[in-house]
């Protein structure tokens, strides 16, 4: 069987979309379980080391531990610790806690497969038991693209980008770490647009929260990275958002749970029970009615440290693009729970895989149906959503979103993962 063939079986799987998120959010808040497990059977461990980088994606983390939510579900002694960077992430997680690192974190989607396969380092087994959330991203750039009306359309750059090269300027972008989500988002973008992300410009990698910063002392001309900082460059008046990532994907996956495969196969149940925690705090955090407190938590001291204004609005789907542009309750703000934002969809790891592949970073010959089988624990996620009383309905029942449409056109079909690379122009493949 090709490698085609066996990832396509992921297509040809059937789901079930979520729903009635507010009926399950207050049911739930209305039954939560005491005690997740059968007196005797809980979890093997009571905690586990837990890193988190400080974007708002990394709520369901934050609030887990802020509510209790770890602890209602056996597990008390969970550690949720702040990380300098995806690289610091990696690190320690190859350390592993033994080591003086961390258990799992919140990460990039394609790190764990990258840790997997040792394509960033030490090779470290990893498992995704959770996605955290879809969408919630963003392009920003700085003020002198302005003029060029620099949006989702990327080519609007192209004329600024050649005067400064032909004045002997260097064009530098950053995103977060080469193979993530952020390098994936900017790299597409830009190639949509005519503009070759290896070739035209030179991409650098800076963490997170030094994006506002680096743009401020114009380290670079835009960046690709995870609320609240493109908010906040916004606020700060540095630039503007030239395009949020749910517009070029809406619903498209994101940052995922995951744990060291050894720590999963050592405590089973522990990672159920992690993961229901998860669960619970996503549904949490998807309740409109939560939205100001969970702005609150999270930019608290302990957590991202920044001003509530500055999660708040886009959390609630109000962007201020800073360009005049100025979107109320956009579809495309990031999600927790609904639209299946919680499920692992091995289509979309596909695509992460893919993507990756597009741009050299893993070889065309790689079984990725195989690997896909060994990361993603979409069985453990069913059974958490089971212990956190989950409605079977809203539980789905395949492996596939099916195939996915991106703003430019392209169609990635789960069941055809050849034809999307040959549709596309500018790749190193």
């Amino acid at each position: 069987m090709s490698d085609d063939e066996q990832t396509g079986k992921l297509e040809r799987r059937g789901f079930l979309k979520l729903g009635g998120t507010a009926a399950v959010i207050s049911a739930a808040q209305a039954a939560l379980p005491s005690g997740a497990f059968a007196a005797g059977s809980g979890p093997e461990v009571k905690g586990a080391k837990l890193g988190f980088i400080a974007l708002t994606d990394a709520a369901p983390l934050i609030v887990a531990m802020e509510l209790g939510l770890f602890a209602r579900y056996g597990m008390p002694d969970v550690q949720v610790l702040k990380q300098a960077s995806w690289a610091a992430t990696r690190d320690n997680l190859v350390l592993g806690a033994d080591g003086g690192g961390i258990d799992g974190a919140h990460i990039l989607t394609p790190m764990p497969y990258l840790l997997t396969l040792g394509a960033i380092g030490k090779a470290t087994p990893m498992s995704i038991l959770a996605r955290l959330n879809v969408n919630g991203q963003a392009i920003s750039v700085e003020k002198e693209y302005l003029n060029a009306k620099a949006d989702l359309n990327a080519a609007k750059m192209k004329g600024i980008i050649a005067k400064r090269k032909a004045m002997g300027n260097k064009i530098t972008m950053a995103m977060t770490f080469p193979g993530g989500t952020h390098d994936m988002w900017l790299r597409y973008w830009l190639a949509a647009g005519g503009i070759d992300p290896d070739k035209d410009l030179e991409l650098i990698t800076v963490p997170p929260p030094q994006m506002v910063a680096n743009m401020k002392a114009n380290t670079m001309e835009a960046f690709c990275v995870g609320e609240p900082w493109n908010d906040q460059l916004v606020a700060q008046g540095v630039g503007y958002t030239a395009v949020s990532t749910g517009q070029m994907w809406m619903n498209h996956p994101e940052k995922s749970f995951a744990m060291r495969s050894d720590w999963v196969a050592a405590h089973p149940k522990a990672a159920i029970a992690l993961t229901a925690a998860v669960i619970e705090a996503q549904r949490w955090c998807d309740n409109p009615a939560n939205t100001v407190k969970l702005a609150t938590i999270i930019g608290g001291r302990d957590w991202l440290k920044v001003p509530v204004t500055d999660i708040q609005d886009r959390l609630a789907g109000n962007f201020n693009m800073g360009d005049g542009r100025v979107f109320k309750n956009a579809p495309f703000k990031m999600k927790f729970w609904a639209s299946s934002a919680s499920f692992p969809w091995k289509s979309h790891e596909l695509w992460f895989l893919t993507e990756n592949q597009r741009w050299g970073k893993l070889p065309l010959t790689l079984n990725k149906g195989a690997v896909i089988a060994k990361v993603n624990r979409s069985d453990i996620w069913r059974k958490a959503a089971m212990v956190a009383r989950v409605p079977a309905a809203q539980i789905p029942r395949g492996e596939s979103r099916g195939p996915e449409k991106f703003f430019d056109g392209k169609i990635f079909d789960p069941g055809n993962p050849a034809a999307y690379l040959k549709s596309l122009a500018i790749k190193r493949v």
